[in-house]
């Protein structure tokens, strides 16, 4: 197992759709081990494989007691709305408030390709969300109002100009 290096805003690579994963083999399953091993480093809560510079569409979340891991995930139902403060290690320091689902409902396929259907609440469906926005290209803070992403946006690149 290794650790990755942490893509952060503005790098192309979180800003694409990342591909399905089509080949469920020893290479997947060592990549999927590498995001546990990156996410534990980092601290993180949940990882997407384009945040370590890999377009697929692979995330993994770790929470008290569960280890998810999604491979090809797609919403297929969410309710409510919670507002609640969000950051991300790709573009660690800064965290804003940000709504989410309150229920989200994902099928997705596990590390050997068999498939399974999550249905989560709370902090669980928020990290999981998160993380497939990822895939999607889409960031915490593309959820802001124009106004607070526009300031938001501006306050990361400064950081990247120094």
């Amino acid at each position: 197992m290794s650790v990755h290096r942490i893509r952060e805003y503005p790098d192309p690579v979180l800003r694409g759709c990342a591909e399905t994963v089509r080949n469920f083999d020893a290479s997947l399953m060592d990549l999927i081990n590498d995001m546990w091993e990156t996410m534990k480093e980092y601290e993180g809560v949940g990882l997407a494989a384009p945040q370590i510079g890999i377009n697929l569409q692979i995330a993994v979340v770790g929470w008290r007691d569960r280890r998810i891991v999604l491979v090809n995930p797609e919403v297929v139902d969410c309710e409510g709305e919670d507002f609640q403060e969000e950051g991300c290690l790709s573009s660690p320091g800064f965290y804003e408030k940000v709504g989410r689902p309150e229920r989200i409902v994902v099928d997705a396929r596990d590390e050997k390709g068999d498939p399974y259907r999550l249905d989560e609440t709370g902090f669980l469906a928020r990290a999981i969300m998160h993380e497939i926005d990822h895939l999607h290209g889409k960031l915490f803070f593309d959820r802001l109002s124009p106004l607070k992403r526009k300031f938001f946006k501006r306050k990361l690149e400064k950081r990247e100009d120094k």
